[in-house]
């Protein structure tokens, strides 16, 4: 286990992730698949860290409401009161707009509720109230000025009051941290400015995308700012498969559904398919860890992984959890057996060879940022991307 930044908070090297249990996708693990997996992880392995959302299941419906992943957690432990002491439970408030300090407090109430516990460990913003390019799922990187002015950013919350929000739940004893996701460098380091100034408790936590072919948190500022000896901010790193790209699974057989251009056979991958890659909704909402650059490089990661006698799950894991940057890696599974492959890797003791870790470097300085290259750009698109998103 590790500190979680500057506050008193120890958590496991491996957290679960939970955004589709409970969902409505054709693989979501239901409620007893998702005790199950507690049971595996928590009472049988040791892991204490589990991470959700008050917006999770993704995707959800009227009869997979947001909120049902919160339950689930919540009936799990009430199975066992002395469960909740085994447990760091990190939670999500939704971002944008919906970040203020009225909603910070009547939503972090509503996920003790669902949760059925009267703390939450870590308390997050699910994305930044500003605006900033990378909140989403897109290839967004450059900062768009007029995008200042957007209705649905004009007004949000300052870093000052989301600061002494969170600070007044502290000292009531209804979270013990607090923190960011899908944020970078500069709300790192300003939330942390703002909530010092106020004499609150700085943010102990950040959540962002980090993998083999994302590794943006260590080279954009975001691993400086949270070094022990400046801001001391731990990180949680998720997507540390890309979204099922680095188990392999898509390397054989036909293309990922919404890549096919031959719609019969796309037809037949949508009926049996491998994972969410293989479906239209996360297809087309993941398409950056399939683009040409990061399809290349995560097959010469497959190569490397071969080459020292482990599948490329079991690298993808062990490099993430050999970062200095990387307090603990959020997996995310749809079943038992998904969840005991992930296990078995992050539980090996011995570290990466250094030769391995060089060959990793070498493939990174080919393919750097590759899940922000595209080859297929048209001369049409007027500066949007693949999901509407503004791009460069």
């Amino acid at each position: 286990h590790k500190r979680l930044g500057g506050e008193d908070v120890l958590v496991s090297e491996i957290g679960l992730g939970t955004q589709r249990w409970g969902s409505t996708d054709f693989n979501a693990p239901d409620i007893s698949t998702c005790h199950r997996m507690m049971d595996v992880a928590i009472l049988e392995h040791g892991v204490s860290l589990i991470d959700t959302a008050e917006q999770y299941p993704i995707p959800s419906d009227r009869s997979h409401p947001e909120g049902l992943t919160e339950e689930i957690i919540g009936k799990w432990l009430a199975e066992d009161k002395t469960r909740r002491e085994k447990l760091c439970i990190s939670t999500k408030i939704t971002g944008g707009s919906n970040v203020n300090r009225e909603n910070i407090r009547r939503d972090c109430e509503g996920s003790l509720r669902r949760l059925g516990t009267d703390y939450i460990d870590v308390y997050l913003l699910h994305w930044p109230a500003r605006y900033t390019p990378q909140s989403n799922w897109g290839q967004s990187l450059m900062y768009d000025y007029d995008a200042e002015n957007y209705p649905y950013y004009k007004n949000h919350a300052t870093f000052e009051e989301i600061a002494e929000a969170m600070g007044k739940l502290m000292e009531e004893g209804k979270i013990r941290s607090w923190g960011m996701c899908n944020d970078n460098a500069y709300g790192l380091a300003a939330s942390c400015a703002a909530a010092k100034a106020l004499g609150c408790a700085p943010p102990a936590a950040m959540q962002n995308d980090f993998s083999l072919i994302d590794r943006r948190a260590e080279e954009n500022g975001v691993s400086e700012a949270s070094s022990a000896i400046h801001e001391n901010v731990g990180f949680m790193a998720y997507n540390a498969l890309a979204g099922g790209m680095l188990t392999g699974k898509y390397f054989n057989g036909p293309p990922p559904v919404t890549d096919d251009s031959q719609e019969v056979r796309a037809r037949s991958t949508l009926r049996s398919p491998r994972g969410r890659m293989d479906t239209v909704g996360w297809g087309r909402t993941l398409y950056r860890y399939r683009t040409d650059a990061a399809v290349r490089a995560a097959q010469e990661y497959q190569k490397l992984a071969d080459q020292y006698g482990m599948s490329l799950l079991e690298l993808s894991i062990r490099w993430c959890q050999s970062r200095p940057l990387v307090t603990s890696t959020l997996l995310g599974h749809s079943n038992v057996q998904q969840l005991k492959e992930c296990l078995k890797a992050a539980e090996s003791r011995e570290a990466l060879p250094a030769k391995l870790l060089w060959e990793i470097d070498r493939i990174h300085m080919r393919n750097r940022l590759p899940i922000f290259a595209s080859e297929r750009v048209g001369a049409d698109w007027n500066g949007e991307g693949e999901i509407g998103e503004r791009i460069p």
